[in-house]
C-alpha cells in the first residue's frame, strides 16, 4: 500500500470562488482507477503555513503509477495545478 499526501497554498483568497472551484475540481482525481480513501483536508495546525491537503491510498506502485499517468491527472496538473498552487510538499508513504 502507497499513500499518497500532498499539502499546498492556492494562490487564490481565502474562501475565494476561485479556490472552491479549484477544490471542486480536484474531486476528479478520486475516480481515476485505483485511488481508494481520497480525502481533502483542511490544515489546522499553527506549526507550518500550508492550508489545504490531499490524501490518497493505491493498492501498490503500479496504481501509483497509473494515476500519475492518467489522462485526468495530467489534465488536473496542467491545467489547474501547475497555474493555481502557489507552493506544496509531496510525501508519499508505505507502512514499516
Amino acid at each position: 500500500m502507497i499513500r499518497h499526501t500532498v499539502v499546498f497554498n492556492l494562490k487564490h483568497a481565502h474562501g475565494s470562488l476561485m479556490e472552491k472551484a479549484f477544490l471542486r475540481d480536484a474531486l476528479v482525481l478520486k475516480e481515476i482507477p485505483g485511488v481508494k480513501k481520497f480525502e481533502q483536508l483542511r490544515q489546522t495546525s499553527k506549526k507550518n503555513d500550508y492550508e489545504f491537503g490531499f490524501s490518497m491510498e493505491f493498492a501498490d506502485q503500479a496504481a501509483y503509477t497509473a494515476y500519475n499517468e492518467h489522462a485526468k491527472h495530467v489534465k488536473f496538473v496542467k491545467e489547474r495545478w501547475d497555474r493555481e498552487v502557489e507552493k506544496f510538499l509531496e510525501i508519499d508513504y508505505e507502512p514499516i
